[in-house]
């Protein structure tokens, strides 16, 4: 190899999981399971510090407990799109569901809608106990164009169409099940 020449990519299949410092471990596992679905998954018993792992869509969150958290992670009162976050796609297309859910829970939240030729994009902004930002969104509206070459794994997009509102979910308290109105799929009901 010529040692001018760029070597591959590493060779990655997934997202396995991100890790997060929260406060308190459990406050942010009742959040993640009751707002978000994730499940609480064994952990390695030889861990020496306090935390907890979650797991749902694929991928895990791992939480970290760290005493100092509360005076190291900033305090977030603002909900700015612009600021880290993670995302979800929402299973159907309709995001009313999804704040009518958050605000039934007491989670404050904001919406934002943008365009990109004539495509419309909902997202939906929100903290989770620690300040951490959690976006659920209808992202997949959008086609993935890539800009220079990319590798095949890049064009597995999941389209909408395929996507999971067959599925049912953990339904919001206080909430009937919705139908699903992505238009492009046979009407399913889905609960959020």
């Amino acid at each position: 190899m010529d040692s001018k020449e760029t070597p591959p990519p590493l060779p990655i299949s997934s997202v396995n999981h991100i890790s997060l410092l929260c406060a308190s471990a459990e406050k942010s596992v009742e959040f993640y399971e009751r707002v978000l679905g994730f499940v609480p998954i064994k952990r390695p018993g030889s861990f020496n510090f306090d935390g907890a792992w979650l797991f749902n869509y694929g991928f895990g969150i791992h939480l970290i407990e760290s005493p100092q958290a509360a005076a190291q992670l900033p305090k977030k009162d603002d909900i700015d799109p612009q600021d880290y976050h993670m995302s979800f796609q929402t299973a159907c297309q309709d995001v009313d569901d999804i704040e009518e859910c958050l605000e039934k829970l007491g989670v404050r939240h904001k919406r934002v809608q943008v365009e990109e030729s004539g495509i419309l994009v909902d997202q939906i902004f929100f903290h989770d106990p620690d300040g951490f930002m959690i976006e659920v969104c209808t992202c997949d509206n959008l086609p993935v164009v890539p800009l220079k070459s990319a590798p095949s794994t890049l064009m597995c997009h999941h389209s909408q169409s395929t996507f999971v509102c067959s599925q049912q979910y953990a339904r919001c308290p206080g909430s009937s099940a919705a139908i699903c109105s992505n238009a492009m799929t046979d009407l399913h009901e889905t609960s959020l």
